[in-house]
């Protein structure tokens, strides 16, 4: 057993944020959509089938997220059973990273080879979230929780945002070419992850699995199963972050491509400078959050958050210019960083007296990814039905909106 609020154990947790938040920025975000913008005409052929780009690009991301839906919850029940949460989390990271480092050899020629790199950095980095996510709850103390979780998604926007200002500058002065970023990403990720891996427990609750634990992790994932289903609070909030997760993820995923085709006359700089713009004011929007949750309670705030993302889904529909558009990069950095660090936070909180927490947050992880991919593949589709991306903004409008009303439905029990 562990003493929770070890401020080591901690800082160490965070400190996986810090090195894996490169891989949703440098790469998702930042770098490569750019670099494959760049690299692809705007109709590719990818198995023998004529697509857009983008649209190519939305159902990779989605295929990636509908792996690590299935394969999360088999593992969970295996770590939990095993008490083996860390070395699940490090694998995860090391295939990522690998995935990430093999983009530099990224050829337009060859899509269909070049997206496996793409797909295993997706799956390391989303599959490793789970098993990072639950560690939350048993180091930290409920009342502790959001502030930590902030703490987190702080420390990975500030890190990542570092690494992208060290690769634009190394870029710039072409000591490295640009290709070069996922490579410098990769060691970024792994190196820092060594922190973590020094200060984290491996088996937090001393268990002693017995052979088979392929099936008795079968069975513990049934068992939590069981318990979630006569949580009411659960079921409800799970259901309202599937829906708006939709959303939240959608924006992060395409974001820069949306500037790109839809924003009039947005140079590459631009791009760079709304992302920054994003990343910093997202580390006060973790913590504005955290602090709005001791105020009005966890489940206002995220109603507040998740108001503030519709206005910024209308704002997006309607604007052209590049100051419109880093008026809006503010709005999202604001709720971004809200949304997501309140969000586990919460669930956090929501969770019975358990040792299970690997299996309960891959239930977290699965309405997350599901809710990705479906919003990921409902932009591809209407992107390639209309020819444009601004017409999507629309679906995630309807995400937002069914989010939000659904979290009204939260028991009056819930976390104020």
């Amino acid at each position: 057993m562990i003493v929770k609020g070890d401020k080591r154990i901690v800082n160490g947790w965070t400190f996986y944020d810090w090195a894996n938040s490169v891989y949703p920025l440098v790469v998702t975000s930042t770098i490569f959509p750019t670099f494959f913008e760049k690299q692809t005409t705007p109709i590719v052929s990818f198995f023998g089938m004529e697509i857009i780009n983008t649209q190519l690009y939305a159902y990779m991301g989605a295929l990636s997220f509908i792996i690590v839906s299935i394969l999360s919850p088999i593992l969970s029940g295996v770590a939990d059973y095993s008490g083996n949460k860390k070395r699940f989390l490090q694998f995860f990271c090391y295939m990522g990273s690998i995935g990430c480092a093999c983009l530099a050899l990224f050829n337009p020629d060859y899509l269909e080879l070049s997206f496996l790199a793409f797909m295993f950095a997706s799956v390391g980095f989303w599959g490793s979230l789970v098993f990072y996510n639950a560690y939350l709850p048993e180091i930290v103390e409920p009342k502790d929780q959001d502030k930590v979780s902030a703490k987190g998604f702080a420390m990975g926007y500030f890190g990542s945002s570092l690494l992208l200002i060290i690769i634009l500058i190394l870029g710039m002065t072409e000591i490295m070419p640009f290709k070069y970023a996922f490579v410098l990403s990769a060691i970024w990720w792994i190196g820092f992850s060594q922190i973590t891996y020094r200060r984290l427990p491996n088996n937090v609750y001393n268990k002693k699995p017995e052979v088979n634990v392929l099936t008795h992790g079968f069975k513990e994932l049934k068992k939590v199963w069981q318990q979630l289903k006569s949580n009411r609070k659960l079921k409800v909030f799970l259901l309202s972050f599937f829906i708006f997760s939709m959303g939240v993820q959608t924006v992060m995923f395409v974001a820069t491509l949306f500037a790109k085709t839809e924003i009039d006359n947005m140079p590459d700089s631009g791009l760079i400078i709304s992302i920054l713009i994003i990343q910093f004011i997202a580390i006060g929007g973790a913590f504005l959050f955290s602090y709005l949750s001791k105020l009005i309670g966890n489940i206002r705030a995220l109603l507040v958050a998740i108001f503030i993302w519709i206005i910024v889904c209308c704002i997006a529909y309607v604007i052209h210019s590049v100051n419109e558009f880093y008026m809006l990069a503010a709005f999202v950095g604001l709720v971004m960083g809200g949304i997501q660090s309140l969000s586990r936070s919460t669930y956090s909180k929501l969770l019975p007296d358990t040792t299970d927490h690997t299996s309960f947050f891959s239930f977290y992880d699965v309405a997350e990814k599901v809710g990705m991919a479906i919003g990921t593949l409902s932009y591809g589709l209407i992107v390639g039905i209309t020819g444009g991306m601004r017409e999507a903004v629309l679906a995630l409008i309807t995400f937002f909106t069914l989010g939000f009303i659904i979290l009204l439905f939260m028991p009056k029990k819930s976390i104020e």
